[in-house]
């Protein structure tokens, strides 16, 4: 039984598991607080099932692990510790927990909220303290962007603490939004096709990266966290710097999603439904040595085709898409492409 059966087995349907537990049942005075607890019950099944299916889907968390869970102060950090830490209670496996907050010495960092908070919930925990904000505000020019220095210099502090700890996985808290803006920046700026994998090993070899709320929403995680209340501690170094291209590219998908709804999400599953034999990369197909072979290829043309691979001459289905790559309806049809070569 993977993590998502398991969680589907054990799932509560009673509104009373919205109390935290050891309280009294939760009583409503009336319809619309009623409202409210549905709707939180049903974000709390949401976000349980989309970190139970990332864990399954790309095998994050295995028997024995210490999941060394990065915790920054912020909505999202947060969020996924509360939500392991549900998980591990009904998970079929063990597996340890261990919080970890790298202390940057920012002007005006409240060390004492982590601390309280985590000894208050019962979480090991471990506060690593380095002065990476001195070095960042020193090489990079007033006015520029401190995001990839400041980034680089954590993840080798965390790779070292997760090594002293003896952590088999790192945890970090990035959701689907922050996977689509990462795709977008590579694409638009870098020139790449390149996201931010669900799980990766770092550069060294040693470690395991694992990102568990890799299928959850930005929006359910802040609902979420609005809900809990955690104690969010802003980013004073770069959480209130403007211009930056990652905001750009997500306000950019915030207007998609509002006008467009559902292509953000198809833009996401596509992640996932990559057809190397449809792009240009070389080093994923070897299209120097492609030569016809006489039976279909389903990695060939017909990648994206609604027609049995064992009976090509069969017509294609409903509603499949034509050489333009769009669907057939009523009116007049696009010009195929390969009518105009014919000719």
């Amino acid at each position: 039984m993977n993590f998502v059966e398991h969680l589907d087995a054990h799932v509560d349907t009673d509104l009373d598991t919205i109390a935290a537990p050891g309280d009294a049942p939760v009583t409503f005075a009336n319809q619309a607080d009623l409202k409210i607890a549905r709707e939180r019950n049903k974000l709390d099944r949401r976000l349980m099932r989309e970190m139970g299916r990332a864990v399954t889907d790309f095998n994050m968390i295995e028997e024995g692990d210490k999941v060394m869970v990065c915790l920054s102060g912020g909505k999202d950090s947060y969020g996924m510790l509360d939500l392991l830490l549900k998980l591990r209670q009904r998970a079929p496996i063990n597996f340890e927990i261990i919080a970890v907050n790298l202390d940057q010495k920012q002007p005006g960092f409240p060390e004492h909220v982590l601390p309280e908070y985590l000894t208050r919930i019962g979480v090991p925990f471990h506060i690593e303290t380095q002065d990476t904000y001195s070095i960042v505000t020193r090489v990079i020019e007033p006015g520029k962007t401190t995001c990839s220095l400041c980034s680089r210099l954590r993840r080798g502090i965390l790779y070292r603490v997760a090594g002293e700890l003896g952590a088999t996985k790192i945890a970090l808290g990035h959701h689907r939004d922050d996977i689509l803006a990462t795709f977008f920046l590579n694409l638009f700026y870098g020139g790449t096709m390149k996201g931010m994998p669900a799980k990766l090993v770092s550069d060294d070899g040693r470690h395991t990266v694992i990102r568990p709320l890799a299928y959850a929403k930005e929006e359910d995680l802040i609902a979420y966290s609005n809900w809990k209340q955690f104690p969010i501690i802003p980013c004073n170094l770069c959480g209130s710097q403007e211009n930056l291209k990652r905001q750009e590219v997500g306000k950019l998908i915030d207007e998609w999603e509002a006008k467009f709804p559902g292509r953000v999400e198809n833009i996401f599953n596509a992640m996932s439904r990559v057809a190397p034999s449809h792009l240009m990369d070389r080093d994923l197909f070897d299209f120097v040595n492609l030569r016809p072979t006489g039976t279909p290829d389903p990695e060939g043309d017909m990648a994206f085709d609604q027609v049995d691979p064992v009976n090509p001459n069969e017509p294609e289905k409903a509603g499949a898409a034509d050489d333009c790559g769009s669907t057939p309806a009523d009116g007049p049809q696009p010009i195929r492409f390969t009518r105009l070569v014919s000719r």
